[in-house]
Order: structure tokens, then sequence, then C-alpha cells
């Protein structure tokens, strides 16, 4: 996925619509910053999630962080190569390491979530 294509969270996940399907993974920036991930816990196909609320976790050797989802609706599709091999969510963040994807209601945008450009800017501020 193009990462300028896609719409951000404040909280690092990305989200790209195809339809009425939302695919939902973390930045590269939010790759970069954790340390070895030694899990990752996400939803079950079929389970509804809530936008800006946790909809699983990923752990590394030093923390535990939450994963928050960008729309609200049901999952349709869990990534179980990236469940099984946490590596590719550093490895590949807008390919092979997407998390969910999650159906949402007819008429739903991505409106909501920050431009490329608004989010580099945010995580410039971060840096510093």
């Amino acid at each position: 996925m193009d990462p300028k294509a896609l719409r951000y969270t404040k909280t690092h996940e990305w989200a790209a619509m195809s339809g009425d399907i939302v695919t939902v993974g973390i930045s590269n920036f939010a790759a970069d910053q954790l340390q070895d991930i030694t899990y990752i816990k996400l939803p079950a196909a079929g389970d509804s999630v809530t936008a800006d609320r946790s909809f699983g976790e990923i752990e590394t050797v030093k923390a535990v962080s939450d994963l928050y989802a960008p729309v609200s609706g049901t999952v349709t599709e869990v990534n179980q190569q990236a469940a099984d091999t946490p590596e590719l969510i550093k490895s590949s963040p807008f390919g092979d390491g997407w998390l969910v994807r999650i159906r949402v209601a007819p008429g739903s945008t991505l409106n909501h979530l920050q431009s490329y450009d608004d989010y580099q800017k945010q995580i410039a501020s971060e840096a510093h």
C-alpha cells in the first residue's frame, strides 16, 4: 500500500478503504518505535470493533501497546500470518504486516482520520 494514499489515527494506525472494507495496520513510525515484537493479540473474524477503542495488543520484550480501531464495524478478516510471524509488522507495516479488515456501515468514510501530510507533521512534533 502506498503510505501517502492512506489515512492515519493519532495513535499511529493506518487505514485504507476499498468499498465497505477498511484494512488496518500500524504505521512505519510506530513499527520503528517497537522493540522486538513477541506477540500480537487480534480480534476474531465476526467481532465488532469501535472507533477509537482498543481492538488488540502488540507485546514487545519491554511493553504492551494497545491497538486502536480507526473505524467502527465488524472484523471480516484477521492477518493470521502477521499474528504468527509478528516481525512482519516491522518489516512490512504497509504490506504483509497489515492487521485486520473491518466491514463498515454503508456511506462510511475515512475523512475523520489524518492525511499523510498531517500525520507526518504529528510524528515530526513527537520526535522532538
